[in-house]
């Protein structure tokens, strides 16, 4: 299949996935005698795999040693583990950094009643402060 037919059945954009391609997250496919990009079964696969961790948000970095660990399946998968473990630390720690912002947000909503003026607005103040 060609790169356009990929990125349908995918869900990803042709943009991302010559993207993927550069980072090495995707091997370089083959080419037509045009030139195009030929693309199999495996590379739609493989996208998805790619796909399915970013939406965990690991990082191309992170994704990239996932696909070499997966690549040698008689290894252990505690480097596996580690990785996911390091993954839940990161996504509790940003959870606390949102628990604080929205607990500020919150605070400089309740400091301006909607009938103020500018110069009086609670939430500027807090802003400038």
């Amino acid at each position: 299949m060609k790169i356009g037919e990929l990125s349908k059945k995918s869900g990803c954009s042709i943009q991302t996935i010559r993207y993927y391609e550069r980072e090495g997250l995707l091997l370089n496919p083959n080419r037509s005698e045009g030139n195009f990009r030929l693309y199999d079964s495996k590379a739609l696969k493989q996208l998805e795999f790619v796909k399915h961790c970013r939406s965990l948000d690991i990082s191309l970095n992170d994704i990239k040693r996932l696909i070499e660990l997966k690549n040698k399946p008689e290894e252990s998968c505690s480097s596996v583990n580690a990785l996911i473990d390091q993954q839940l630390a990161l996504v509790n720690k940003r959870m606390k950094e949102l628990r604080a912002l929205k607990a500020e947000l919150q605070q400089m909503a309740s400091a301006c009643g909607s009938n103020n003026t500018i110069e009086a607005c609670g939430i500027i103040k807090s802003l400038d402060s």
